[in-house]
């Protein structure tokens, strides 16, 4: 795998970053702020973390990072299916951001076990 310069050369960014972007366009209930809150903040937390953890120059520190982003993942995924049974959003629409979720949500795991096959601590430039 080669390194990355900046967190947006990741692959697993850039489909949260989509996904984030999708969620808050597509779920637009009046009906429950809450629960359009609380999905908006989850799926923005997937890339946020892959950021975050990227900019902390350590491959342990973005390791811990990505599985934060990993549980972010499960919330939106559980969400997504209450939202598409209470009718937020359709059964293709549900069906594209779950399939989304679950790419990243492998993305990811891809990504911790390439770092934890490489722990050599170094720290990372963001050049």
């Amino acid at each position: 795998m080669a390194a990355f310069k900046t967190f947006r050369e990741i692959e697993a960014y850039k489909d949260a970053y989509c996904l984030a972007y999708e969620i808050y366009k597509n779920i637009n209930t009046n009906r429950d702020y809450a629960f359009k809150d609380q999905i908006r903040r989850a799926s923005l937390s997937i890339s946020n973390n892959i950021a975050e953890g990227f900019g902390r120059n350590s491959d342990a520190d973005f390791r811990r990072f990505l599985f934060y982003s990993g549980g972010s993942c499960m919330e939106v995924l559980n969400m997504l299916l209450l939202a598409k049974d209470l009718g937020y959003v359709s059964s293709q629409q549900a069906k594209q951001l779950i399939m989304l979720t679950e790419s990243i949500t492998k993305k990811l795991r891809g990504l911790i076990k390439y770092l934890s096959k490489n722990r050599d601590q170094r720290p990372r430039t963001n050049d």
